[in-house]
C-alpha cells in the first residue's frame, strides 16, 4: 500500500503530465489551422487548374500525349514515396503507415518488380525503412515538417526525370489522407504513370479541406488561351503532378496535427480522471491517518 508521501508525488507527477499534454494540444491546434488555411488556398487553386486542363484535354481536335502518361512495360524499379511524420505522440498515424508501407513493397515485388526503392519524407518512416532493410533514398527526409512547393515540386521533378528517362518504371505515393479530426486513413496512389484522364478527380480530393466550395467541374467557360492550347497543355500536365505532391505532403501535415491533437486530448482526459482517483485516494489515506492517530491519543489518555 503506497504511503501519503508516495500518492502525493504521484500526483505531482499526473499535474506535471498534464500540463505537458495540453500545452502539446494547443500546439497541434494551431499548427492544424495554419496547415489546413494553405490547404483551402491550395485546393482552390488545384480545382481551377483543373478545369482549365480539363477543357483542354475535352477538344476533340487537340490530342496531347505525355511520357509521363505512357506505362513501362519492363519491370525493373519502382519508387515508393512513403511520407510520415517526424515526431512522435500522436497516436497510430505512423504505425498506420508503415504498415501501408511494407504492405506496397511486398505488393510490387509480387507484380514482379526486380528492385524497389523507398524515398522516405519523416523521420519516422525513414527509420521503420532502414530497419527493414529496403533501398532507402534519404534526399527528402527532411521535408514532412517544412515542406513548402518548391520542395515538392523537387521531389516530382525529380520522379518525372527518372521516369522519362527509364530509370524507374513505376512510382507511388503511400501518406495519410485527413478525412476529419477523428478519421484519417492511410492511402496508396500511382503516381507515375500518371493518369490524366480525371484531372477533377486530384482536385476534388484535394477539395475536401476546402469545405463547400463552388464548383466549376460541371461547364467549362470558353477560355481564351495563350500560346496555343497544345503548348499550355504540355507544360499544364507535369505541373499538376508538381501541384499533387504538395497536396500529398499537406494533406499528411493535417493528419499528422490532427491525430497528435486526439492523442494529447486523450491523454488529457485520461491524466485527468487518474489525477481525480489519486486526489480521491490521498483524501481518504490522510482522513484515516488522522483518525488513528486520534484514536491512539485516546487510549493513551
Amino acid at each position: 500500500m503506497a504511503s501519503l508521501k508516495e500518492i502525493k508525488a504521484r500526483i505531482a507527477s499526473v499535474n506535471n503530465t498534464l500540463k505537458i499534454t495540453s500545452a502539446m494540444k494547443m500546439v497541434a491546434s494551431a499548427k492544424l489551422h495554419r496547415v489546413q488555411n494553405v490547404a483551402e488556398g491550395l485546393a482552390a487553386y488545384s480545382e481551377r487548374l483543373a478545369d482549365i486542363a480539363a477543357a483542354l484535354t475535352a477538344d476533340p481536335e487537340l490530342e496531347v500525349s505525355s511520357p509521363l502518361a505512357e506505362p513501362h512495360e519492363s519491370r525493373r524499379r519502382a519508387v515508393v514515396v512513403a511520407v510520415s511524420s517526424d515526431g512522435s505522440l500522436c497516436g497510430a498515424f505512423n504505425a498506420n503507415v508503415i504498415r501501408l508501407l511494407h504492405a506496397e513493397v511486398e505488393s510490387l515485388r509480387g507484380q514482379g518488380f526486380e528492385a524497389v526503392e523507398v524515398w522516405p519524407v519523416g523521420e519516422k518512416i525513414a527509420q521503420a525503412a532502414r530497419k527493414a532493410g529496403f533501398d532507402v533514398c534519404d534526399d527528402f527526409r527532411k521535408l514532412a515538417s517544412k515542406a513548402t512547393s518548391g520542395d515538392a515540386a523537387a521531389l516530382a521533378q525529380r520522379l518525372m526525370d527518372r521516369y522519362e528517362a527509364g530509370v524507374i518504371d513505376r512510382a507511388v505515393l503511400v501518406y495519410t489522407h485527413f478525412h476529419s479530426m477523428g478519421h484519417q486513413e492511410p492511402r496508396q496512389e500511382v503516381f507515375l504513370p500518371a493518369d490524366f484522364s480525371d484531372l477533377h478527380g486530384a482536385a476534388g480530393a484535394a477539395s475536401e479541406h476546402a469545405g463547400d466550395l463552388p464548383s466549376r467541374s460541371d461547364a467549362h467557360p470558353d477560355y481564351i488561351y495563350e500560346p496555343d492550347p497544345r503548348t499550355l497543355l504540355e507544360e499544364l500536365l507535369p505541373y499538376t503532378l508538381r501541384m499533387r505532391i504538395f497536396e500529398v505532403l499537406l494533406d499528411s501535415a493535417t493528419a499528422e496535427h490532427a491525430a497528435r491533437m486526439i492523442a494529447m486530448q486523450t491523454a488529457t482526459d485520461n491524466a485527468q480522471e487518474l489525477l481525480g482517483d489519486l486526489t480521491l485516494t490521498y483524501n481518504k489515506r490522510r482522513q484515516q491517518a488522522i483518525t488513528d492517530e486520534l484514536a491512539d491519543i485516546m487510549q493513551a489518555e
